[in-house]
């Protein structure tokens, strides 16, 4: 009686009490969102990367900053990787399915129905792979490239993992599966 009552107030504000009920449908929300997180981590690539280039050609910078050391070097690096992303997908969709997987896939089972838990931890979990990704290859142009691509490959990695935290959420619908009473006298559907 004592530890039931200790776990419900030891749970955070924006989670329901855990039910043993099985969540539907986190493998399909796993495999949409890490496919989500690749194709969506490309096409920022893509677009940032032309949007860098319309700004050193507006502003009239020298092309490229590849093989330059500095800040902005790190910048292009992050973005070209960033880009180039999707050619490696039989690695990045495994590893984004597997880190939210264990992040943000167990939420439901924990009770977390709230969208902004889901934003928020896809956010970090996408910044932390994307970034520390980015940051490992741009180390190879000294520590401002190292900073300057753990920067924008950390911005490219948190707005792919928020969509990811919400496509799952979508998917799963955690409110609704864990609040739905069932009323079936025949037995499970």
């Amino acid at each position: 009686m004592t530890g039931e009552a200790e776990s419900q107030s030891a749970l955070p504000a924006y989670a329901t009490t855990p039910r043993p009920k099985r969540v539907k449908r986190i493998r399909l929300a796993l495999l949409v969102s890490s496919l989500a997180a690749c194709l969506s981590v490309t096409l920022m690539g893509y677009v940032f990367l032309g949007l860098m280039e319309l700004a050193f050609g507006i502003l009239g910078f020298d092309g490229l900053a590849i093989g330059q050391d500095g800040f902005l070097s790190g910048v292009q690096m992050a973005l070209q990787l960033s880009a180039l992303n999707f050619f490696l997908f039989f690695i990045t969709v495994p590893a984004a399915a597997l880190a939210l997987g264990l992040s943000i896939g167990r939420f439901p089972h924990k009770g977390i129905t709230r969208l902004r838990p889901y934003l928020r931890w896809g956010g970090l979990w996408g910044a932390i792979l994307v970034g520390g990704t980015t940051f490992v290859f741009g180390w190879f142009g000294g520590e401002e490239a190292a900073m300057g691509a753990l920067v924008t490959g950390g911005l490219v990695g948190a707005l792919a993992g928020a969509l990811c935290g919400f496509l799952l959420h979508a998917i799963v619908a955690p409110a609704r599966q864990l609040t739905d009473v069932d009323v079936n006298v025949f037995g499970p559907a």
